[in-house]
Formats: C-alpha cells, sequence, structure tokens
C-alpha cells in the first residue's frame, strides 16, 4: 500500500492571504501527521501558532490528543480565550497501522470506505476558548480504499448567502460512484464546486485536504510536490 495526500485551498475574495494553514511532518516512527488549522478573530497569525505547536510536540513523538490539548491551553493563555482555532489531525501510524484522526473542529469530516461515505458530525469544540478542552478521537486501520476528507468551514458555508449550501457528503459520493477518482482530483472539484457556489468570490477561506490508502504501484521513494502561484 501507499499514502497519497492531497491539499486545495483558496483565500476569502479581497483578502491577501488565507487564516488556513496546512502543514505535512514525519513522525518518530515513520509516519506521517496531516495538521490543518483555521484562526479565528486572528486569521493566519493564530492558524500558525497552533500548528507550530501542534507539529513541534507531533515531531517529539507526544500523541495527537495531548498536543492538540497543549496547542489550545496555550492559545487560551496568550489570548485569555479571545480568540479560538478549529484544529484536525491526521496521523498515519506505521507501528499500529492505523490513522487516527483528532479534531477540534464544529466542521464535519469524511471518511470513506469501499466507496461509502460516513459522515463525522459529532459535536467538537475550537481550541483556545477555555482550559482544557479535549479533542475527538477516530481510529481506523490502513487500508486500500480508504479515504479520508478534511476542510475548513469555508466549504461548508460555501453557498448559503445565495441559499444553495454546499453539500459535502452527496458531492464527494457522486464522484466515487462515477469513477476512482485520485486525491487531487477530489480536492479541487470540492473546491472548484464550493467557489462556483460563491460565484467566484469565496466568501471565506477554504481549505480541503485528501488523504488516500491505494496499492502501491511505484518504488520505496517518498515525494512530495507543491505548487504556489504567484500573482
Amino acid at each position: 500500500m501507499e499514502i497519497q495526500i492531497a491539499a486545495a485551498k483558496v483565500n476569502q475574495y479581497g483578502l491577501p492571504e488565507s487564516g488556513d494553514t496546512f502543514e505535512v511532518v514525519e513522525r518518530p516512527n515513520g509516519g506521517l501527521s496531516v495538521v490543518l488549522a483555521d484562526g479565528q478573530r486572528g486569521g493566519k497569525a493564530i492558524s500558525q501558532m497552533v500548528v507550530r505547536k501542534v507539529i513541534g510536540l507531533l515531531a517529539e513523538g507526544v500523541r495527537d490528543g495531548a498536543a492538540a490539548r497543549a496547542a489550545s491551553d496555550a492559545l487560551f493563555t496568550e489570548k485569555q480565550g479571545k480568540a479560538s482555532c478549529t484544529l484536525n489531525i491526521a496521523s498515519l501510524d506505521l507501528m499500529t497501522n492505523t490513522i487516527v484522526l483528532t479534531r477540534n473542529n464544529p466542521t464535519p469530516l469524511a471518511i470513506c470506505r469501499g466507496g461509502i461515505v460516513d459522515y463525522i458530525s459529532s459535536p467538537s469544540e475550537p481550541l483556545g476558548l477555555a482550559r482544557d478542552i479535549r479533542p475527538l478521537i477516530n481510529e481506523t486501520l490502513l487500508e486500500a480504499d480508504l479515504m479520508i476528507v478534511l476542510f475548513t468551514d469555508g466549504l461548508t458555508h460555501a453557498g448559503t448567502r445565495r441559499g444553495q449550501p454546499m453539500e459535502v457528503s452527496m458531492l464527494i459520493q457522486s464522484m466515487l460512484d462515477e469513477q476512482d477518482p485520485s486525491p487531487q482530483a477530489i480536492a479541487d472539484e470540492l473546491l472548484a464546486h464550493a467557489v462556483s457556489l460563491d460565484e467566484g468570490r469565496p466568501a471565506d477561506d477554504i481549505s480541503v485536504v485528501v488523504i488516500k490508502v491505494a496499492p502501491r504501484t511505484g518504488d520505496l521513494v517518498r515525494r512530495l510536490n507543491v505548487r504556489l502561484p504567484i500573482e
């Protein structure tokens, strides 16, 4: 098997930078952690602060839930509860052969198995609003055709000002029903549909991250591709 990760993001219309931050960090046991954060009432500075704290702890071998709690307490201490940040961590643990999903985010996530989308929408609090905020944690086995879709609230809120809210799970399901799309194709399609619903002017920052477990077809070289358009 191999792990494929793709991301697509866009700024809120008219703003020079996104308040969302996305990072990938290698774990001490050889696995990877994907971290996605969305800063509220502080934007990029808040999300970067949280992500730096989280990836630093993960790289030292700290458990995901503990890293999320530490980041929340640090944000609360610095901002006294006046700023918050949503957080998703997806960790590929090669020692346990599992994916651990850690969520401090009212926005759902999608877990896809066998072409069926399971929308995880249980209540979850953002970081930084109080002390000792705890994440929701799900763990699932690494298996072929497993796919995880993470996103910030800009995706789910797309189209609401026109009365045509984004139906994320239905769109993912329709893509899976028609073909076997790559993670990048799914991320790009979700983002493009959201921007279209907002009439080409995104009402919020939008980030989509797709993680897929696929059969290994190539060599054992790890690769990462990044595309950063510059105006």
